[in-house]
């Protein structure tokens, strides 16, 4: 890759194979083209990732050699350490405190009960075999998935 600059409209994106869903289409046939199509947005996604770091260097760059923003940029962090500072003065008060303790643990009692609806959701749906649920209020709702893909550490991959 080289190092002039390019606009998102000249990123060059990979020849991607279509899946073929046809009824006639094997499986191995359809997973090879998945698996195509799924390396070729990895291999984009990481272009794009690369690039855009680039740019937000550079762009960085220019914001460091700019005396104004630098000024301003103290400027900010003064009040913002100010601001902090009276934050934490406030939370010493007791009802805060208590306060903030409560906001803490309904923050993790949601996160664990999302996490927990989404397992039961899978299971639901995969035993179910629909991807909709009546709720108790009667909105029909639609089950998603947020698939990711994470780098495997090489201590893992030992097996």
């Amino acid at each position: 890759m080289d190092d002039t600059l390019k606009t998102a409209d000249e990123v060059v994106e990979p020849k991607l194979t279509q899946v073929s869903l046809e009824p006639g289409a094997k499986n191995s046939e359809v997973l090879l083209s998945m698996e195509s199509l799924i390396k070729g947005h990895i291999s984009t996604i990481e272009t794009l990732t690369t690039e855009t770091r680039k740019h937000k260097e550079m762009l960085d760059d220019i914001f460091t050699n700019d005396p104004t923003y630098q000024e301003h940029d103290k400027i900010a962090k003064e009040a913002s350490k100010v601001k902090q500072g009276t934050r934490q003065q406030i939370l010493k008060q007791p009802q805060a405190a208590e306060l903030d303790k409560k906001v803490k643990e309904l923050k993790s009692e949601l996160k664990e009960n999302l996490g927990s609806l989404s397992d039961y959701l899978q299971e639901y749906a995969r035993m179910a075999g629909v991807n909709e649920i009546e709720g108790e209020d009667g909105e029909i709702r639609e089950i998603v998935y947020n698939a990711r893909l994470i780098k495997k550490s090489s201590v893992f991959s030992n097996r």
